[in-house]
């Protein structure tokens, strides 16, 4: 009975947005056993993206609503749904993704065997989202935006930032699984944006604490100093921004394996190289998350299928010769207004891909 549950959750999970792919292995069942009872997973079963009262989802599924209430509320606080409190309102609940999602929200959980599960199952979770939309996208670090390249609002960290009410700051789940394995490096922990509703969730669940808009600036600016990776929400109305470097986000570590990860990843820029400006001293290849660019035989090369246009290199070129264009319209990911077009289009494109390999 219990293997079939976690069975029954997997697909659950696959069939949102974000996926929760089979293995062979079945190490993503391992990894449900993990974080969820039996009978929590039962309740999971019931939810999906639209938000509903304890109520409503204890009539759909012939549950009594007090224990039914008990039950989500508890799960929320435990990280294995997500939940919105409204003063003068019920609560109300809905089904998490797993990653941006549940995993984010076990940050405090952490132990050895389930970080060595999750990295055992990250290879078959990101092949599943090639070819789907990206949760997160690349957004150029401040410096690197020069004067006459036209930029949106939500092409900058900083207007996402000021468009934001409420902030939150929590620590690099990808960072912090790292120095459990005593790996990684000693950057930011405090390293994960937060905001609206998001921000609530993980204040609530004690995962982060909130933070004025002048710290969360600070943020961004030690950010760019450790040359770490600006990735904000998929979207024009953002609900977080990560801040991600090569040596522990798993993202940029398996796109950094990969023979072109510039093609791969959601970004609307690209580094040129201005040659008879540059003096070969190699600082652009100590920031590149991608190793797109740095000394090669004497001299600094240059390779755009692996740029995934953070502008590192262009913020610290002491030559200029570095400078950031905008990549062709076809070659940039579209662009959602919130995460609830997000979340359509990206069911969209994964439905073409189970259609184009016969799932």
């Amino acid at each position: 009975m219990d293997d079939e549950v976690y069975r029954k959750l997997r697909e659950h999970l696959d069939r949102l947005p974000a996926g929760f792919p089979a293995t062979p292995s079945g190490v993503e069942l391992r990894i449900l056993r993990r974080l969820f009872q039996p009978e929590e997973a039962e309740l999971a079963l019931q939810l999906g993206l639209k938000l509903e009262t304890a109520e409503a989802v204890a009539a759909r599924a012939g549950l009594d609503p007090a224990r039914t209430a008990e039950r989500l509320r508890a799960m929320a606080r435990k990280g294995l749904i997500f939940s919105i409190e409204t003063p003068g309102r019920p609560e109300v609940f809905m089904a998490a993704q797993f990653v941006i999602g549940i995993w984010e929200y076990h940050v405090n959980d952490l132990d050895p065997e389930l970080i060595r599960d999750m990295e055992e199952y990250i290879p078959a979770l990101a092949r599943s989202a090639f070819g789907t939309l990206p949760q997160l996208r690349t957004v150029p670090v401040g410096r690197s935006l020069q004067a006459g390249l036209e930029v949106m609002a939500y092409e900058q960290a900083e207007e996402l930032v000021r468009g934001q009410q409420r902030f939150l700051v929590a620590p690099c789940i990808c960072r912090r699984e790292h120095r459990i394995k005593g790996e990684g490096c000693d950057r930011l922990m405090e390293a994960c944006l937060i905001f609206g509703w998001g921000a609530e969730f993980y204040a609530r669940n004690g995962l982060g604490r909130f933070i004025s808009l002048e710290e969360t600036l600070a943020i961004l600016k030690t950010a760019e100093e450790q040359g770490l990776v600006i990735q904000p929400s998929n979207c024009r109305e953002i609900v977080n921004i990560c801040l991600c470097c090569g040596d522990c986000c798993q993202i940029l570590k398996h796109l950094k394996r990969l023979p072109q990860p510039g093609r791969l990843a959601a970004s609307a820029f690209i580094a040129t190289l201005e040659e008879e400006r540059c003096t070969a001293c190699g600082t652009c290849g100590e920031r590149c998350p991608m190793e797109a660019v740095g000394l090669r035989e004497g001299v600094i090369a240059l390779d755009p299928d692996r740029c995934i246009g953070c502008g590192l290199c262009v913020s610290t070129c002491p030559g200029g010769a570095l400078r950031l264009t905008r990549r062709p319209p076809e070659a940039v990911p579209p662009l959602p207004k919130d995460m609830r077009e997000a979340f359509v289009l990206r069911a969209m494109m994964r439905q073409k891909q189970r259609e184009r390999s016969g799932r």
